[in-house]
């Protein structure tokens, strides 16, 4: 089992409930985002310490959720305080950029970590297209191109144009190419079970970053399994790729009741206005993702007891001990080989996050690793 340490970078100086759309950003205080962005840094180069095989983080826009607007530039700054673990984008989201900027910085990245990078290519939650103002309604066939155009940016020698549905380039040729051969591992999102579609036919790894229910889930990664076999080959555990929540104490109630106050506060004040976007989309467009429900529903599911929540196999809360056997249920239930683990989970203290780490990565990693 490899295991991905996994940052959403929230800004948790805010403490207001709000609704509005976009969040104002008279609430950033850019003393403490420096100061944030120094922490989580760190945390995830200890991680790196304790074990974890890849480091992830990923983009969101206008609102306290996530201050990773571009997670390369997160990436960049790992390249040089870590030395082994995987540096996972999960990701860039392709359909609002520009599909040639981001195979150029995918690349760059390669390069100036000797060859680490995980390239999440993503089509995104839906308020992100609310905060650049594109078309919802494109964002699967601009994906799907923009993923074939980076993949041949990646593996052409020579250069080329693309005359696309989206995109038109008259010559094309990045400097520089990836290290890895034929191009960095990529990852897409089974948000949806088309998305679970898409990315079999692209030979992705499979990425789960929430599990919701664990019948969707195994839904996801059959079809996902299915396309595959249509396509003519086959994954492994290792491109599937499944997240979940972790609270870790040598106190369990502790650990359920910080658990508890950081899913209220990700869904009351960093949930908000991403409702309230996610609302505005699905009143103009068909947008088909389960991350729709996961955020709208997010106050419903905030106020599930942590032991319904443990007993659903959706997060990890508790002892060392409690929580090595609650993962290999949580293993056995997918057959997974890559696991996300979220510490900061809403506010949770930043203390509590590096001392998980340690306890993880100490009292339960040895006894999980080989599963």
């Amino acid at each position: 089992m490899q295991f991905c340490y996994f940052h959403l970078m929230p800004y948790t100086g805010k403490t207001s409930v709000t609704e509005d759309w976009p969040v104002a950003n008279k609430h950033f205080d850019p003393a403490l985002g420096k100061k944030l962005f120094d922490v989580y840094i760190d945390s995830m180069v200890a991680a790196e310490r304790g074990g974890f095989d890849w480091l992830g983080c990923n983009e969101h826009h206008m609102s306290p959720y996530g201050l990773m607007a571009n997670p390369n530039i997160v990436a960049g700054a790992l390249t040089h305080r870590t030395t082994t673990a995987k540096i996972a984008v999960l990701g860039s989201l392709v359909p609002i950029l520009n599909p040639l900027r981001v195979a150029e910085e995918f690349a760059m990245l390669d390069v100036m970590s000797g060859g680490r990078v995980v390239a999440g290519l993503l089509r995104g939650i839906p308020h992100e297209y609310v905060a650049y103002n594109e078309p919802p309604d494109e964002s699967y066939g601009r994906l799907n191109e923009a993923i074939e155009l980076i993949k041949k940016a990646w593996t052409e020698p020579e250069p080329f144009g693309w005359e696309g549905e989206h995109y038109r380039y008259r010559a094309v040729s990045i400097w520089p190419k990836p290290m890895q051969k034929p191009h960095p591992r990529i990852v897409m999102s089974g948000n949806s079970l088309y998305s679970a579609r898409l990315a079999a036919r692209h030979r992705a790894v499979l990425g789960l970053a929430t599990v919701i229910s664990a019948k969707q889930t195994k839904d996801t990664i059959a079809t996902y399994r299915e396309e595959a076999k249509a396509w003519g080959w086959t994954p492994t555990r290792d491109d599937l790729l499944v997240g979940i929540p972790l609270s870790i104490d040598r106190d369990a109630e502790r650990a359920k009741e910080r658990l508890a106050a950081g899913r209220r506060y990700f869904a009351e004040v960093l949930g908000g206005g991403i409702r309230t976007a996610q609302r505005i989309i699905l009143q103009k467009t068909r947008y088909n993702d389960t991350s729709v429900k996961t955020f709208i529903a997010a106050d419903a599911a905030a106020r599930q007891t942590i032991d319904d929540l443990i007993e659903q196999g959706i997060v990890l809360c508790g002892t060392p001990a409690m929580v090595a056997d609650q993962f290999k249920r949580f293993a056995k239930e997918f057959g997974h080989g890559i696991t996300i683990i979220n510490l900061k989970v809403g506010n949770i203290p930043d203390e509590a996050v590096n001392e998980g780490i340690g306890l993880f990565s100490r009292e339960v990693l040895p006894h999980i690793r080989d599963l």
